[in-house]
């Protein structure tokens, strides 16, 4: 028997597999909306009927227990079906972007080694085509080769609990890519343990807005489909048809990052207006800080503002902190305190800073390991580890985040951290998006050069005046020396930005 590529995670005796769960959702209201992307809607009972021949197929392609189905598809039905294909076999669904350039694809691949990838065609190993995967009949035949009419011969799939439920893709801004494999195993007692810290109850509707490629995203919308949820999926994010969605469904729970609550934010007011936002219970934003006017925007927007939730963690899932929006306005720009494992911000000495410094934000999950990695190596340090985030906890034990380590930028001895200078710039009334990077000085080494996408055509000048109108919300080496402007959105639909692109 080949060597696991990453340990077997402990898994309660009698536990329920994910497979199964979702079985009992289905024999419970067969009819229920399980999942719909705007064109195609799946019922409970239609899900599970389509993802037991997606498990056939799979299996007739050489997908076994502990292997990795890489999913490159867009946010459809089909995205979310190979993800339940992939548990019914005891397999690791391992998402990834559609839409990868062939080299970084082809690195990806290198570290997942999967068994068969879904909307790719790799030389090197079995695909399935993403038009094979609508369920109909293909030239009389089914996915795995054989008539349908034999299909239910095979009874019914045997129950199993895969060694983990997901492996995302991250390459954060070095495009260096890992794997992270989650170190839950794929059955309903671990991978629901957060579901109430996470306010996903049981029955509701979840509207994705953001690329299911991305851990949060798909990590909530399978987490909401395993307790019932209508998964609606939006197919690409538009700010007018997200508000729109939340009342044509009824809305429990709408997932966010900054970028979108922006565009969102300068709709026209008729826009907000004619929103029914009363369904929701929770409004949840992850994945890059918020603008503390985007934050306050929306707070003002919403029927009651602890609505809103902000979570603060990696894909690696060490540990997180929470805050909703009634405990920010009491403590505006924090995400919160710790709710789950452990945190503490040290400086390059390996001190532990003290109340409002600035240092390494260090966590360390309660128990065993949360993630395995595929092709990289954790930065860790006598039993913590880091993701490369900068940050201050307050005397109260609130989190400030200042930006990633990797980001700052030294101007001539001074930190500078992008993150605070984005939000001054998007809080100008003239500016839609923002990305700081550095720019080489022969004085001060690094210097603060902003790329700056205006909210409409950009007024005469308003390169040479964005500088001088921070002057009184930054300090003078935190000011960018030169600005760039662009007609193009500079984050993904995630809110996600790779800085090497514009010079860092």
């Amino acid at each position: 028997m080949p060597t696991p590529r990453f340990p077997e995670p402990d898994v309660p005796a009698g536990a329920t597999s994910l497979p199964a769960r979702l079985r009992a959702l289905a024999q419970a209201a067969p009819d229920a909306p399980a999942v719909s992307d705007g064109d195609t809607v799946l019922t409970r009972a239609e899900l599970d009927a389509r993802t037991d021949r997606l498990a056939r197929a799979f299996a007739a392609r050489g997908v076994g227990r502990g292997d990795l189905v890489s999913i490159a598809l867009p946010n459809v039905v089909a995205h979310v079906a190979c993800s339940v294909a992939a548990w019914k076999l005891g397999a690791v669904p391992q998402p990834l972007s559609a839409r990868l350039p062939e080299a970084e694809r082809d690195a990806v691949l290198a570290v997942a080694e999967p068994a068969l990838t879904v909307g790719l065609r790799p030389a090197d190993r079995p695909w399935l085509d993403a038009e094979d995967l609508d369920g109909r009949d293909l030239d009389g035949r089914d996915l795995d080769g054989r008539d349908r009419d034999t299909q239910d011969q095979d009874g019914p799939l045997p129950d199993v609990v895969g060694p983990s439920w997901k492996a995302p893709t991250s390459g954060g801004s070095t495009g260096r890519p890992k794997v992270i494999v989650s170190g839950q195993a794929a059955c309903t007692e671990h991978v629901l343990a957060r579901a109430d810290g996470l306010r996903i109850d049981r029955d509701g509707v979840f509207l994705a807005t953001a690329p299911l490629h991305h851990n949060a995203p798909y990590m909530f919308s399978l987490m909401a489909l395993l307790q019932g949820h209508h998964v609606v999926l939006m197919q690409r994010f538009d700010a007018v048809r997200a508000l729109s969605l939340v009342g044509e469904h009824a809305v429990t729970w709408l997932y966010l990052v900054p970028t979108m609550m922006g565009r969102m934010l300068r709709l026209p007011e008729a826009a907000w207006r004619a929103a029914e936002l009363t369904s929701l219970r929770t409004a949840l934003h992850v994945g890059a800080p918020c603008p503390p006017e985007v934050k306050r925007g929306w707070l003002a927007r919403l029927p009651a503002p602890e609505i809103l939730v902000e979570l603060y963690s990696g894909t690696e899932s060490q540990a997180s902190a929470m805050i909703d929006g009634r405990d920010w306005l009491a403590h505006p720009g924090s995400v919160g305190r710790v709710t789950r494992g452990h945190m503490t911000v040290r400086d390059d000495g390996g001190g532990e800073c003290p109340a409002g410094a600035v240092g390494e934000v260090w966590m360390r999950p309660d128990g065993g390991p949360t993630y395995h990695y595929l092709g990289a190596r954790a930065r860790a340090a006598g039993g913590w580890e880091s993701l490369g985030d900068m940050g201050s906890f307050d005397a109260e034990g609130y989190l400030y985040l200042a930006d990633r380590r990797a980001d700052m930028i030294l101007v001539g001895g001074a930190n500078v951290y992008p993150a605070e200078v984005e939000a001054a710039l998007i809080a100008h009334p003239e500016v839609a998006d923002a990305v700081v990077v550095g720019a080489p000085d022969e004085d001060l080494g690094r210097v603060v050069h902003a790329v700056v996408q205006p909210t409409g055509e950009a007024a005469p000048g308003l390169a040479e005046r964005l500088p001088a109108d921070l002057a009184d919300r930054l300090a003078r080496h935190k000011i960018p020396r030169t600005v760039a402007l662009v007609d193009h959105p500079l984050r993904d639909d995630a809110g996600k930005v790779r800085r090497g692109a514009f010079g860092s």
